[in-house]
């Protein structure tokens, strides 16, 4: 499913951007993020490969995404109905618990699962259980569907830059391997939090922030087993690491809501914190520059 990508001349303005800033819109994605570019295909071709079970720890979104996908198979194939088991963790934020609890109500093939452990937990229940782990970390399937994402992204005029808010590093990756495709090299951004930068540390262009918990709660992959190969995505495409504090976070949600009336989550907003931390630090552009709005 393809998603809006609009160019947004009041940032533009208002950060002095030399670019044009564009908005991918990724938060009206039918599976209501970005992850519905990966989770959704990683069922299906593990569901061809004879998986009937999967398995998932997740901060939210992923989570809604495998829902989704889930409940779709079983509708659509009720006599090879696939079953679901989400591991979410003890600070998950209210708002999207409600959400997944909401979303599999009376669903008895999919079982939702708070502890405190999550990873941990669905990498026993994967040993235990003939099922399939969603990882998008560890899964090439998954970087296959954010290369669908970059070539929606590549019909904007003179694309330079893109801002991608980064937890696993999975959607920066994939991103960029789907340029590489083109024939294409637009700087990826990556921008974590001081709750979690392990990605950022290697190519960060300032020092680190004091650690401190963060409201962008999705932003938890501390291992990061793709950092290297984002980080090389980063130095090949002249891109940047940036590491988001609340208080960026904040203004970046009040700017959104003041300037354009639009509520995006903590998490999305990280992509503005990352495109203001640029122009600050004296990064220009002569064409486009995009920030991905990733969900709620």
């Amino acid at each position: 499913m393809k998603t809006p990508q609009m160019p947004s001349p009041i940032i533009t303005q208002a950060l002095g951007s030399s670019a044009e800033v564009w908005l991918k819109r990724e938060d009206k994605h039918y599976y209501g993020s970005h992850k519905g570019r990966s989770i959704p295909l990683m069922v299906a071709t593990h569901n061809k490969e004879g998986f009937t079970s999967f398995v998932i720890s997740s901060s939210g979104n992923a989570a809604l995404a495998a829902i989704i996908a889930i409940q779709a198979h079983n509708k659509n194939k009720p006599k090879e109905p696939l079953k679901l088991h989400i591991f979410i963790g003890e600070n998950i934020d209210w708002q999207k618990e409600h959400e997944l609890t909401d979303k599999i109500s009376n669903d008895a093939r999919i079982t939702l699962n708070k502890v405190p452990t999550p990873k941990q937990a669905a990498l026993q229940f994967e040993k235990n259980n003939h099922a399939k782990w969603l990882r998008q970390s560890t899964d090439e399937v998954a970087l296959l569907g954010y290369a669908e994402l970059a070539k929606e992204l590549a019909k904007i005029n003179q694309l330079t830059a893109v801002f991608i808010p980064t937890s696993s590093g999975t959607t920066a990756e994939g991103i960029h391997l789907g340029f590489k495709q083109l024939g294409l090299n637009p700087q990826i951004h990556i921008i974590q939090t001081t709750a979690c930068h392990p990605i950022a540390d290697v190519v960060a262009t300032s020092p680190a922030p004091p650690e401190a918990p963060s409201r962008a709660g999705a932003i938890v992959d501390k291992i990061a087993l793709r950092k290297d190969a984002v980080a090389e995505a980063i130095r090949y495409s002249h891109g940047a690491g940036w590491i988001a504090t609340d208080k960026d976070i904040v203004e970046a949600e009040k700017f959104a809501k003041e300037k354009m009336d639009l509520d995006i989550s903590p998490n999305s907003a990280l992509a503005l914190v990352g495109l203001t931390k640029a122009i600050q630090a004296g990064f220009t552009w002569t064409g486009s520059v995009v920030c991905l709005i990733t969900g709620q």
